[in-house]
């Protein structure tokens, strides 16, 4: 009798997979940076947040036909392999997810010591310490349980979000007095400012394309992926939308930017009273985040692994746990360091800097796929356009942060 290799267990229902992507896109982007966003696009945080999510749109849409398409981890290396199949090419953008994860990652956890802070003055550096070294060890004991944790602090991270919008509902009486502040300007120094919020507010919307990382942990991922990915997507445009208008509402933009937990600022300038829920909610909120993109990384470890591209000891899978230990134990040590060494706003630019490179990467592999095989049966397909939209979108704000740095 021949032993069969160990393989991840399909348990992720449509349910729990969108959960999943909830959880690590509403996690440190709005709870922690949209304080960042205000200090550059002032009232208008969310038309920021408008931009960033029709930027992120574009490419979603593309993921889910890839993710349908090809319902494998280490999700974008095949993309690129089956568009271009140049294995150097494939195992570079493998690699620059991880990385790419390892610094969100870490932007999260350098996130929640600004809001546990609030509640328990502790060394910011033993915080981390903590933080991810309980998030490593979740992360391996399995991924039913991983998921159904995140899935809970999910639904709390909506509560918190609900509850910034209605503490800040008393401040729409004042809209009509206050309406020339929300007026489109025609000053090109504002739109500047606009442009480079949205470049930052679009750290919040990643993490549809983490689901794709987990495919092969899916039910029914031809199906599931693609309508996950967009529920996500959308979900979290409208919340957003929501939470930037009502931030603004509150406390000015440039006492926004200044602030380490900008919602606990928001919860506490509209009630009056201590920020005590909502810091225990973010704080949840963002170690979440960080726990998904552990998960994430350690599957990209893997399915790189397992395609040959990187060494074969980060595709070892656990018998008991069914999780690859010794790709989440590195990738925890990683996000620590990275924790460790750099200020929030750098990891973030720097977490949307490398995806926007990747997107635009992987809406060129789907234009090229789809001129091969554009329509294959019972496959999620979007309109020919898209990815070349995606692709020309992603392009640009690449140049301009580029361009921007070099200033």
């Amino acid at each position: 009798m021949t032993d069969r290799p160990v393989t991840l267990k399909r348990s992720l229902s449509l349910l729990l997979i969108t959960y999943y992507g909830l959880g690590n896109i509403l996690g440190a982007g709005i709870y922690v940076l949209v304080g960042k966003v205000a200090g550059y696009a002032g009232m208008l945080v969310p038309l920021s947040f408008l931009g960033a999510s029709l930027l992120a749109a574009l490419t979603a849409l593309s993921y889910a036909e890839l993710s349908s398409r090809y319902p494998l981890s280490a999700g974008e290396a095949v993309y690129l392999h089956g568009a271009f199949a140049i294995p150097s090419l494939s195992m570079l953008v493998g690699i620059l997810i991880i990385f790419a994860g390892i610094v969100s990652a870490a932007t999260i956890v350098r996130g929640f010591v600004g809001y546990f802070q609030v509640l328990v003055d502790v060394p910011g550096f033993l915080v981390m310490v903590v933080l991810v070294t309980g998030l490593g060890g979740l992360a391996a004991w399995g991924i039913v349980e991983s998921v159904r944790a995140a899935a809970i602090i999910t639904l709390l991270e909506i509560v918190g979000l609900l509850l910034i919008i209605g503490v800040a509902s008393p401040s729409l009486s004042e809209l009509p007095a206050r309406r020339r502040e929300w007026a489109l300007p025609m000053d090109p120094a504002i739109w500047q400012g606009i442009f480079v919020g949205a470049f930052l507010a679009f750290y919040a919307f990643i993490g549809f394309e983490d689901m794709v990382n987990v495919a092969e942990e899916v039910r029914d991922p031809v199906r599931n992926m693609p309508r996950a990915i967009l529920l996500v997507l959308g979900v979290s445009t409208i919340l957003y939308f929501a939470v930037g208008f009502a931030c603004v509402l509150v406390v000015p933009p440039g006492e926004l930017a200044r602030s380490d937990a900008p919602l606990a600022l928001v919860y506490q300038r509209a009630t009056g009273g201590d920020p005590v829920l909502i810091s225990v909610i973010s704080s949840l909120a963002v170690t979440n985040g960080a726990l998904i993109q552990i998960i994430m990384c350690s599957r990209v470890c893997y399915g790189l692994s397992r395609q040959g591209w990187l060494p074969e000891v980060l595709g070892r899978i656990h018998t008991v746990t069914r999780t690859p230990l010794i790709a989440t134990a590195l990738i925890s040590a990683a996000i620590l360091i990275m924790a460790l060494w750099l200020p929030i706003e750098t990891l973030a630019k720097a977490t949307s800097f490398l995806i926007l490179v990747v997107f635009a990467l992987i809406n060129l592999a789907l234009w090229r796929i789809k001129q091969r095989e554009p329509r294959p049966v019972g496959v999620f397909i979007v309109s020919s356009w898209v990815p070349i939209a995606g692709f020309a979108a992603s392009a640009l704000f690449v140049l301009y942060q580029f361009v921007t740095e070099l200033r």
